[in-house]
């Protein structure tokens, strides 16, 4: 036999083993669909997928950063055991109190109470409001944020973190390194914080000559800033202007739109506790957290009043609030179960809006079982996704959920519709920096903040109000005019979201 057959029969060997060792193998502690695309890239394309597989494949946080998490999550319980299941002066449904505790089990996050002192979509707005309030710190400013950028619309808030470093404020900021570095004057704003005297740290940095390597799919994609332990903004914006560094963007009129919230109160400690975990993970310095305090604490007094109280002078009514953070650290999707857990709940409306809507089997069941039972269910895409696998993977949907009566409004182009937030009945709201898809449930660390009760849960519905009043509704005939070539993409485009 010659040597080429010999190397040939060697390689059919190998492959077969591969293939059925891969069988065995990629199926464990994962979802059907994320297996079945594994498979089918492993068995028909071996010498890519093998060694994607072992890069990104795995299903687990493995090591240093899981440990961490799970200390966290200990130390948060036990710190927390001495809050009630909700806020003592809140009504909670008993269904949504059970959620609440599902969340609370799942991250150690109790439900406290937080005064809402304004959601934004307004871009410069929102960034103006942060910079006012790095502007009146005066003990610490704490940043993390996925995406960071020192631009025109920026520039601002880079000052203001620089003057208050120089009058002895301690700041710290986390940036995701993946996310950050492929814009402009990347290496530049690292400098020019360091010489500023800005703490900063890379999240989750990808740097091989430095031997500090992280799966390059895995991202914190959370954005918060909390300033003196005392105030507190989060949502799904970026530092970085609108259009995101892109000329091309600027010039078609392509700008991201976006929701922010400012918070006071309870819910800050949680905001704080998030970041604390976060910075340890990626400078092993620990942080100290401020307590929860209020009526459950009788060694402080009483800062908050009633839900149901006009808060008057602290900026208007106190909510019931819980953040729900999320991560692989945590393996259990908190989101996922969380999200999914609340949409059974919805008897009357269920408007969602996500600009990338990816959903798992068990999102979807819940979604379109809420249609199939009467719910007035809404989804708010735009109406052209900003990136063409997204766009692609997430259209594949569309006709299983028009089907089940879900109604599809789309966001005008060329706008992006970068929102992420969901409403059940006029019961709850959810905003925050979590996607729809099957990347924010695994793959990305996100914060979402559940809200009843109070102002919260109205400003969503008024900011989602506007959505409808701007989109144009998807109807499921011209959906089905689309061409076979989009329809091959879609497919194609969907497998490869389930690749994780």
């Amino acid at each position: 036999m010659s040597a080429l057959a010999i190397a040939t029969t060697a390689f059919v060997i190998v492959e077969y083993i591969v293939k059925v060792v891969a069988i065995g193998v990629v199926p464990t502690n994962r979802k059907p669909s994320s297996s079945t695309a594994w498979l089918l890239l492993i068995l028909f394309v071996p010498l890519v997928g093998v060694p994607l597989f072992l890069i990104i494949g795995s299903p687990y946080v493995g090591g240093r950063r899981a440990r961490i998490q799970a200390q966290a999550n200990l130390l948060l319980a036990e710190g927390t055991e001495r809050v009630p299941r909700v806020p003592e002066s809140a009504t909670v449904s008993e269904p949504l109190a059970a959620v609440v505790e599902l969340s609370r089990v799942l991250t150690a996050l109790p439900m406290v109470t937080g005064v809402n002192h304004g959601v934004l979509t307004d871009y410069r707005e929102s960034i103006d409001r942060m910079t006012d309030l790095v502007e009146s710190a005066t003990e610490s400013v704490h940043v993390e944020i996925y995406i960071m950028a020192r631009d025109e619309t920026t520039e601002g808030f880079f000052r203001a973190l620089e003057a208050a470093a120089a009058r002895g404020v301690q700041v710290r900021v986390l940036l995701d390194h993946i996310g950050s570095r492929k814009y402009a004057g990347f290496r530049r704003m690292l400098a020019r914080m360091t010489e500023a005297g800005i703490e900063w740290h890379l999240m989750l940095p990808f740097l091989p000559l430095e031997r500090r390597m992280r799966r390059i799919d895995l991202r914190n994609h959370r954005k918060l800033l909390v300033v003196d332990g005392v105030r507190a903004v989060m949502g799904s914006q970026n530092m970085i202007e609108a259009h995101y560094g892109s000329p091309k963007n600027l010039a078609a009129g392509r700008l991201w739109h976006d929701i922010t919230v400012e918070l006071s109160g309870e819910i800050v400690s949680s905001l704080e506790a998030v970041f604390a975990v976060d910075w340890y993970t990626e400078s092993g310095e620990y942080i100290e957290v401020h307590a929860y305090r209020g009526a459950h604490d009788a060694t402080h007094p009483r800062l908050l009043p009633s839900v149901h109280e006009t808060a008057g002078e602290i900026g208007g009514p106190v909510n019931a609030v819980q953040l729900v953070p999320s991560g692989p650290g945590f393996r259990t999707e908190p989101n996922l179960r969380v999200f999914t857990s609340l949409m059974y709940l919805a008897k009357r409306r269920l408007a969602i809006v996500s600009p990338y809507f990816v959903p798992d089997e068990s999102l979807l069941a819940a979604i379109t079982t809420a249609a199939q039972r009467g719910v007035d269910v809404e989804l708010y895409v735009s109406e052209a996704a900003d990136q063409f696998m997204v766009d692609r993977a997430q259209s594949s949907y569309y006709a299983t959920l028009l089907d089940a009566g879900v109604r599809i409004l789309r966001y005008p182009a060329p706008a992006v519709l970068h929102t992420k937030c969901f409403l059940v009945d006029d019961e709850c709201a959810v905003l925050g920096s979590s996607n729809m898809d099957m990347r924010s449930f695994g793959l990305n660390y996100e914060i979402s903040l559940l809200a009843t009760g109070g102002d919260l849960v109205t400003q969503v519905r008024d900011l989602i109000d506007g959505y409808a009043a701007q989109s144009t509704e998807l109807d499921l005939e011209s959906w089905g005019s689309r061409s076979l070539a989009r329809r091959y993409t879609e497919s194609a485009m969907r497998l490869t979201s389930a690749l994780q």
